[in-house]
């Protein structure tokens, strides 16, 4: 059964965190660290540092969880899924 992912990524540059979901988590950050590839807001933070992961069994439950961290706008919540480990 294939896995996804919710990760949270933070660029010190900026001081900014991106939450994102993916298949595979190594290539999406080898694509927010490319400066040439990557042509979203994220490659103004670059270098991005993985911060934490949180695994999925469905594309679906890992779009919804990310789509409710996103929507509460909270760099609380994040530091605090950073430290825990998972959405609480």
């Amino acid at each position: 059964m294939e896995q996804f992912f919710v990760y949270i990524i933070y660029s010190e540059a900026i001081d900014k965190f991106y939450v994102g979901q993916t298949g595979n988590i190594d290539n999406r950050l080898l694509f927010h660290n490319d400066s040439e590839k990557n042509n979203i807001w994220t490659k103004r933070g670059i270098p991005w540092v993985l911060k934490t992961s949180i695994p999925f069994n469905s594309r679906t439950d890992a779009l919804k969880a990310e789509k409710f961290i996103k929507k509460q706008k909270s760099r609380k919540l994040i530091l605090d899924i950073i430290q825990n480990g998972y959405i609480k």
